[in-house]
């Protein structure tokens, strides 16, 4: 049975996460989150969660080769053998450039490349209604001005892969869910019923 992987790409305040959490549960896979692998790979004391942990304290940005490690790991656990969405990698072309060596090494590929996209101003408005407090106007936009600058060149790179799929995100949770899911079933060639 084919492996159904999939990549979700899009601004901070696009709704990714929570659309990656809701796409995995209709089609049983895991939504691996890198975040996520860092905090349970500290949790849980191994020698990779170590190695982060150094990281992390010193306040610094865990680098590729180590994210590229978890992510590795994580890939060949049994839950993820069915299909996986990523979720925060690849942020540039160098990590999707690792990601495809690494895919190619344990035998998956991506099928899907899911680009949710928002306007600026919209994104803007959605993260300072979430109220967190390093939240301001200025902060937001420069986190907007990171993305765009790091992962034009993804867009770009998927694109010529073929991979790439991009769905509006600023309608309702609902509608844009439905989206998604329509172009997973029809691109990826998973041949799985799943309601809608």
């Amino acid at each position: 049975m084919k492996t159904l992987g999939l990549i979700f790409l899009g601004p901070p305040g696009a709704g990714k996460g929570t659309q990656a959490s809701i796409i995995a549960e209709k089609f049983s896979i895991p939504h691996i989150s890198t975040g996520e692998i860092l905090r349970n790979a500290i949790a849980s004391g191994s020698e990779l969660g170590k190695k982060a942990r150094d990281y992390v304290d010193r306040g610094e940005l865990v680098p590729d080769e180590l994210i590229l490690d978890l992510i590795r790991d994580r890939l060949c656990q049994s839950d993820a053998q069915k299909g996986w969405i990523l979720d925060g990698f690849p942020r540039n072309l160098p990590q999707a450039h690792f990601l495809a060596d690494l895919l190619g090494e344990i035998n998956q590929a991506c099928q899907c490349v899911l680009n949710l996209e928002v306007r600026d101003d919209l994104l803007v408005e959605r993260l300072l209604q979430r109220g967190r407090k390093d939240d301001n106007e200025e902060t937001i936009r420069r986190r907007l001005g990171v993305y765009h600058e790091q992962t034009t060149p993804l867009i770009g790179y998927y694109q010529e892969q073929g991979t790439l799929y991009t769905v509006d995100g600023s309608p309702d949770l609902e509608v844009v869910t439905q989206a998604l899911a329509q172009v997973i079933s029809s691109k990826s060639n998973f041949n799985t019923e799943v309601e809608i």
